[in-house]
């Protein structure tokens, strides 16, 4: 991706987020320097991958197939107490999240407004690939069972429990606009704990033709 094309998607995500009255940590807009300048204070940010993450999957086109997601908050495995994580997330129509689970990380997904998503699910078979069984999943704390592969409808203020080992895709439904998406999980590692379906990647290789206005999750180790 290039870095003036992540610049524009981040831009949009501001405006739309204010537009849902969902406020982001003060830090989220700190230029670079700011960053730079507060280097020392934000270990506890940088080291969780708190803040701003866009990815196209390795898939050059991010509006088919790409996420933007921004992590508010995150603990770390066997180093602090904070046992939860917190994301929220812009899904455009049609805009693909491949197929994927979660060795560690149970999740529920909430459509926090705007328009439908849609989910695909899958159990996974002991040697991962994926089962023709009935998918058993909590939809707001109701028992939903759906056939594999079968769309289930999240309507604004739905949520589903996604467990371990549960392989998901989800995108916007086509005419129902953006949709707002929450995710409260526990602690989150998008370095060791995606499972996908197909070999893909989950940060992006970034070509600099601008200067970022915001530094990625990802890009914390070689920015900073």
């Amino acid at each position: 991706m290039k870095r003036s094309e992540i610049n524009s998607i981040i831009k949009n995500a501001e405006k739309f987020l204010a537009s849902k009255q969902f406020l982001l940590p003060d830090w989220a807009s700190w230029g670079m320097e700011e960053w730079k300048e507060n280097k020392d204070k934000v270990s506890y940010i940088t080291e969780r991958m708190l803040g701003w993450d866009i990815t196209d999957f390795g898939s050059g086109d991010f509006n088919k197939r790409g996420l933007f997601l921004f992590t508010l908050r995150n603990g770390k495995y066997g180093v602090d107490k904070k046992p939860y994580a917190e994301k929220i997330m812009i899904v455009e129509e049609n805009q693909e999240t491949p197929l994927h689970f979660h060795w560690s990380k149970m999740e529920d997904i909430i459509n926090r407004g705007g328009g439908n998503l849609v989910i695909e699910l899958y159990n996974a078979t002991p040697d991962e690939e994926l089962a023709d069984t009935p998918v058993h999943v909590l939809v707001d704390g109701i028992e939903t069972v759906v056939a594999p592969g079968e769309k289930l409808i999240l309507k604004p203020g739905q949520s589903i429990c996604m467990t371990q080992y549960l392989y998901h895709r989800f995108y916007g439904e086509e005419g129902s606009g953006t949709v707002m998406v929450g995710e409260v999980s526990q602690c989150n590692d998008d370095c060791t704990d995606n499972r996908f379906y197909e070999t893909i990647g989950r940060f992006p290789e970034i070509t600099e033709d601008e200067q970022p206005i915001h530094p990625l999750c990802s890009d914390y180790s070689t920015l900073l």
